[in-house]
Protein backbone atom coordinates (compact mmCIF):
# COMPACT_ATOMS: atom_id res chain seq x y z
CA UNK A 1 0.00 0.00 0.00
CA UNK A 2 2.59 2.45 1.39
CA UNK A 3 4.83 1.68 -2.48
CA UNK A 4 1.78 3.38 -4.15
CA UNK A 5 1.82 6.56 -2.17
CA UNK A 6 3.52 10.02 -3.56
CA UNK A 7 6.96 10.74 -1.73
CA UNK A 8 5.52 13.55 -0.34
CA UNK A 9 2.73 11.51 1.70
CA UNK A 10 5.69 9.24 3.25
CA UNK A 11 8.69 11.33 4.04
CA UNK A 12 9.14 14.78 5.72
CA UNK A 13 9.70 17.63 3.32
CA UNK A 14 11.76 20.54 4.48
CA UNK A 15 10.04 23.69 4.83
CA UNK A 16 10.60 27.06 6.27
CA UNK A 17 8.71 28.84 8.86
CA UNK A 18 7.44 32.30 7.17
CA UNK A 19 5.54 33.81 9.38
CA UNK A 20 4.42 33.77 12.82
CA UNK A 21 1.32 34.51 15.37
CA UNK A 22 0.70 33.96 18.75
CA UNK A 23 -2.99 33.75 19.09
CA UNK A 24 -3.05 32.98 22.91
CA UNK A 25 -0.90 32.23 25.83
CA UNK A 26 -0.89 28.57 24.39
CA UNK A 27 -2.28 28.77 20.43
CA UNK A 28 -0.41 30.14 17.84
CA UNK A 29 -0.65 30.03 14.06
CA UNK A 30 2.33 29.12 12.04
CA UNK A 31 3.00 29.97 8.29
CA UNK A 32 4.79 27.21 6.13
CA UNK A 33 6.82 27.66 3.17
CA UNK A 34 8.43 23.92 1.53
CA UNK A 35 12.55 24.82 0.88
CA UNK A 36 11.32 23.10 -2.78
CA UNK A 37 9.83 25.99 -4.93
CA UNK A 38 8.29 23.67 -7.46
CA UNK A 39 6.76 21.38 -4.59
CA UNK A 40 5.60 24.50 -2.96
CA UNK A 41 3.68 25.71 -6.40
CA UNK A 42 2.22 22.26 -6.65
CA UNK A 43 1.29 22.24 -3.50
CA UNK A 44 -2.58 21.29 -3.42
CA UNK A 45 -4.95 20.68 -0.55
CA UNK A 46 -8.68 20.96 0.43
CA UNK A 47 -10.41 22.75 3.25
CA UNK A 48 -10.46 20.57 6.25
CA UNK A 49 -7.46 18.34 5.43
CA UNK A 50 -4.71 18.39 7.64
CA UNK A 51 -0.81 17.86 7.72
CA UNK A 52 1.79 15.45 9.36
CA UNK A 53 4.38 18.34 11.17
CA UNK A 54 7.45 16.69 11.98
CA UNK A 55 11.06 17.83 14.63
CA UNK A 56 13.64 15.43 14.29
CA UNK A 57 14.18 13.79 17.39
CA UNK A 58 10.78 14.66 18.58
CA UNK A 59 7.97 13.60 16.71
CA UNK A 60 5.20 14.30 14.51
CA UNK A 61 1.72 15.76 15.45
CA UNK A 62 -1.18 15.97 12.96
CA UNK A 63 -2.67 20.21 12.77
CA UNK A 64 -5.44 21.53 10.57
CA UNK A 65 -4.43 23.57 7.41
CA UNK A 66 -5.56 26.69 7.81
CA UNK A 67 -4.38 28.53 4.72
CA UNK A 68 -7.11 29.43 1.68
CA UNK A 69 -6.55 26.25 -1.30
CA UNK A 70 -5.92 29.62 -3.44
CA UNK A 71 -3.19 30.71 -1.54
CA UNK A 72 0.07 29.56 -3.36
CA UNK A 73 2.61 31.38 -1.28
CA UNK A 74 2.62 29.70 2.45
CA UNK A 75 0.77 26.89 4.34
CA UNK A 76 -1.09 27.76 7.67
CA UNK A 77 -1.60 25.59 10.42
CA UNK A 78 -2.95 27.23 13.63
CA UNK A 79 -1.63 25.15 17.03
CA UNK A 80 -2.66 24.41 20.63
CA UNK A 81 0.49 23.33 23.03
CA UNK A 82 -0.84 20.49 24.32
CA UNK A 83 1.87 18.02 24.29
CA UNK A 84 5.66 17.38 23.62
CA UNK A 85 5.87 17.69 19.94
CA UNK A 86 3.69 21.11 20.00
CA UNK A 87 5.49 22.68 22.88
CA UNK A 88 8.81 22.13 20.92
CA UNK A 89 6.97 23.78 18.01
CA UNK A 90 5.80 26.47 19.66
CA UNK A 91 9.70 27.27 20.63
CA UNK A 92 10.22 28.46 16.95
CA UNK A 93 10.32 30.96 15.37
CA UNK A 94 10.93 33.12 11.72
CA UNK A 95 13.83 31.09 9.71
CA UNK A 96 13.49 27.56 11.61
CA UNK A 97 12.53 24.85 9.56
CA UNK A 98 10.91 21.55 10.12
CA UNK A 99 9.45 18.75 8.05
CA UNK A 100 5.61 18.66 6.85
CA UNK A 101 3.76 15.74 5.50
CA UNK A 102 0.54 15.70 3.41
CA UNK A 103 -1.73 17.00 2.76
CA UNK A 104 -3.96 14.01 4.36
CA UNK A 105 -7.75 12.70 4.41
CA UNK A 106 -11.22 13.92 3.26
CA UNK A 107 -12.37 17.74 3.73
CA UNK A 108 -15.23 20.42 3.66
CA UNK A 109 -17.36 19.81 0.89
CA UNK A 110 -17.19 23.39 -0.26
CA UNK A 111 -18.24 22.89 -3.52
CA UNK A 112 -21.97 21.61 -2.53
CA UNK A 113 -22.58 24.61 -0.23
CA UNK A 114 -22.01 27.23 -2.79
CA UNK A 115 -25.52 28.78 -3.30
CA UNK A 116 -26.95 27.52 0.22
CA UNK A 117 -27.34 28.79 3.39
CA UNK A 118 -24.16 27.76 5.66
CA UNK A 119 -24.14 27.04 9.97
CA UNK A 120 -20.62 27.11 11.48
CA UNK A 121 -20.75 25.27 14.64
CA UNK A 122 -17.84 25.58 16.77
CA UNK A 123 -16.76 24.16 20.05
CA UNK A 124 -13.77 24.65 22.64
CA UNK A 125 -10.66 25.73 21.62
CA UNK A 126 -10.77 22.93 18.14
CA UNK A 127 -11.97 25.56 15.99
CA UNK A 128 -9.30 25.52 13.44
CA UNK A 129 -10.47 23.64 10.91
CA UNK A 130 -14.13 25.57 10.19
CA UNK A 131 -12.41 29.03 10.97
CA UNK A 132 -10.64 28.19 7.63
CA UNK A 133 -14.32 27.40 6.48
CA UNK A 134 -15.54 30.62 7.42
CA UNK A 135 -12.76 32.70 5.72
CA UNK A 136 -13.13 31.05 2.39
CA UNK A 137 -16.56 31.64 2.25
CA UNK A 138 -16.31 35.63 3.38
CA UNK A 139 -13.43 35.76 0.65
CA UNK A 140 -16.21 34.49 -1.82
CA UNK A 141 -19.64 36.06 -0.28
CA UNK A 142 -21.16 36.12 -3.74
CA UNK A 143 -21.16 32.07 -4.19
CA UNK A 144 -23.20 30.99 -0.54
CA UNK A 145 -26.29 32.20 1.12
CA UNK A 146 -26.89 32.84 4.96
CA UNK A 147 -23.63 32.36 7.28
CA UNK A 148 -24.40 31.69 10.98
CA UNK A 149 -21.88 31.47 12.81
CA UNK A 150 -21.88 29.62 16.47
CA UNK A 151 -19.07 29.92 18.40
CA UNK A 152 -19.49 28.24 22.26
CA UNK A 153 -16.43 28.04 24.93
CA UNK A 154 -16.60 27.05 28.76
CA UNK A 155 -14.41 30.36 29.91
CA UNK A 156 -15.34 33.43 28.56
CA UNK A 157 -11.00 33.59 28.13
CA UNK A 158 -11.35 30.69 26.10
CA UNK A 159 -12.47 32.31 23.23
CA UNK A 160 -9.22 33.52 20.95
CA UNK A 161 -10.01 35.80 17.59
CA UNK A 162 -12.25 37.95 19.51
CA UNK A 163 -11.38 41.00 17.44
CA UNK A 164 -12.26 38.80 14.11
CA UNK A 165 -15.42 37.33 15.96
CA UNK A 166 -16.76 40.98 15.84
CA UNK A 167 -15.49 42.03 12.52
CA UNK A 168 -17.02 38.73 10.70
CA UNK A 169 -20.42 40.38 12.46
CA UNK A 170 -20.17 43.23 10.37
CA UNK A 171 -19.86 41.57 6.78
CA UNK A 172 -23.19 41.44 4.56
CA UNK A 173 -25.67 38.56 5.12
CA UNK A 174 -23.81 37.01 8.62
CA UNK A 175 -24.85 36.21 11.87
CA UNK A 176 -22.31 35.50 14.21
CA UNK A 177 -23.21 34.19 18.04
CA UNK A 178 -21.02 33.22 20.80
CA UNK A 179 -22.08 31.54 24.07
CA UNK A 180 -19.57 30.79 27.19
CA UNK A 181 -20.59 28.74 29.87
CA UNK A 182 -19.07 31.21 32.02
CA UNK A 183 -18.82 34.70 31.15
CA UNK A 184 -16.63 38.02 32.50
CA UNK A 185 -17.67 40.79 33.37
CA UNK A 186 -17.13 42.68 30.12
CA UNK A 187 -17.90 39.70 28.31
CA UNK A 188 -20.55 41.22 25.65
CA UNK A 189 -22.25 37.48 24.56
CA UNK A 190 -24.55 35.49 25.37
CA UNK A 191 -23.83 33.01 28.76
CA UNK A 192 -24.70 29.30 28.79
CA UNK A 193 -24.85 26.57 26.29
CA UNK A 194 -24.21 26.60 23.02
CA UNK A 195 -26.77 24.81 21.74
CA UNK A 196 -29.22 27.43 23.82
CA UNK A 197 -28.70 29.47 20.34
CA UNK A 198 -29.83 27.57 17.89
CA UNK A 199 -33.47 28.89 18.31
CA UNK A 200 -31.71 31.84 16.78
CA UNK A 201 -30.22 30.30 13.26
CA UNK A 202 -31.47 31.47 10.48
CA UNK A 203 -31.75 29.14 7.57
CA UNK A 204 -33.70 27.52 5.00
CA UNK A 205 -33.34 23.75 6.01
CA UNK A 206 -34.18 22.34 2.57
CA UNK A 207 -31.10 24.77 1.43
CA UNK A 208 -28.84 24.61 3.95
CA UNK A 209 -25.75 22.48 5.04
CA UNK A 210 -24.27 22.75 8.72
CA UNK A 211 -20.20 22.44 9.23
CA UNK A 212 -19.04 21.60 12.86
CA UNK A 213 -15.88 20.76 14.93
CA UNK A 214 -15.38 20.07 18.49
CA UNK A 215 -16.25 18.45 21.73
CA UNK A 216 -17.96 14.96 20.13
CA UNK A 217 -20.87 15.47 22.93
CA UNK A 218 -21.42 18.95 21.63
CA UNK A 219 -21.51 18.21 18.00
CA UNK A 220 -23.99 15.06 18.86
CA UNK A 221 -26.61 17.15 20.32
CA UNK A 222 -25.80 20.14 18.12
CA UNK A 223 -26.71 17.60 14.61
CA UNK A 224 -29.78 16.56 16.46
CA UNK A 225 -31.17 19.54 17.47
CA UNK A 226 -30.62 20.66 13.46
CA UNK A 227 -32.51 17.79 12.45
CA UNK A 228 -35.28 18.32 14.61
CA UNK A 229 -35.42 21.72 12.31
CA UNK A 230 -35.81 20.19 9.34
CA UNK A 231 -32.05 20.21 8.34
CA UNK A 232 -31.81 16.69 6.32
CA UNK A 233 -29.21 14.37 8.08
CA UNK A 234 -26.93 14.28 4.91
CA UNK A 235 -26.40 18.07 5.22
CA UNK A 236 -24.35 17.96 8.45
CA UNK A 237 -20.86 17.39 8.45
CA UNK A 238 -18.42 16.78 11.26
CA UNK A 239 -14.81 17.22 11.69
CA UNK A 240 -13.43 14.16 13.94
CA UNK A 241 -10.51 14.28 15.97
CA UNK A 242 -8.47 11.00 16.73
CA UNK A 243 -4.87 9.84 17.83
CA UNK A 244 -2.98 9.70 13.99
CA UNK A 245 0.67 8.63 13.97
CA UNK A 246 0.57 7.36 10.15
CA UNK A 247 -1.76 9.86 8.41
CA UNK A 248 -1.86 7.36 5.56
CA UNK A 249 -3.99 4.34 7.61
CA UNK A 250 -1.14 1.50 8.07
CA UNK A 251 -0.69 2.07 11.86
CA UNK A 252 -4.52 1.74 13.35
CA UNK A 253 -4.59 3.99 16.05
CA UNK A 254 -7.22 6.27 14.46
CA UNK A 255 -9.80 3.49 13.88
CA UNK A 256 -13.51 4.66 13.95
CA UNK A 257 -15.49 0.95 13.58
CA UNK A 258 -14.49 0.30 9.91
CA UNK A 259 -12.76 3.92 8.97
CA UNK A 260 -10.04 5.43 9.57
CA UNK A 261 -9.77 8.90 10.42
CA UNK A 262 -6.46 10.03 8.46
CA UNK A 263 -7.97 8.62 5.22
CA UNK A 264 -11.57 7.99 5.34
CA UNK A 265 -11.82 11.55 7.17
CA UNK A 266 -11.39 13.87 9.03
CA UNK A 267 -14.89 15.05 7.77
CA UNK A 268 -17.68 13.26 7.66
CA UNK A 269 -21.31 13.43 7.33
CA UNK A 270 -23.46 13.20 10.10
CA UNK A 271 -25.24 9.63 9.27
CA UNK A 272 -22.02 8.04 8.46
CA UNK A 273 -20.85 8.64 12.15
CA UNK A 274 -23.96 8.59 14.35
CA UNK A 275 -23.93 5.18 15.13
CA UNK A 276 -20.56 5.11 16.74
CA UNK A 277 -19.93 8.78 17.79
CA UNK A 278 -19.68 9.59 21.19
CA UNK A 279 -19.47 5.86 22.59
CA UNK A 280 -16.78 5.06 24.66
CA UNK A 281 -14.07 2.59 22.55
CA UNK A 282 -15.00 4.36 18.86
Amino acid sequence: MGANLPASLLVPQPAVIVGRTQESPSIFTMKLCLEDAAAQSAYRHSLGQFNMLYLPGVGEVPISIMSDPDDRQAIGHTIRTVGRVTNRLAELQVGDRIGLRGPFGRGWPMEAMQGRDVVVITGGLGCAPVVAVIHYILRRRGDFGHLTIIQGVKKAEDLIWREQYAQWNTQPDTHVMVAADEGGTLWPWHVGRVTDLFDRISMQPDKAMAVMCGPEGMMVVSAKMLTERGLPEENIFLSMERNMHCAVGHCGHCQFGGSFICKDGPVFSWPQVKGLIAHRGF
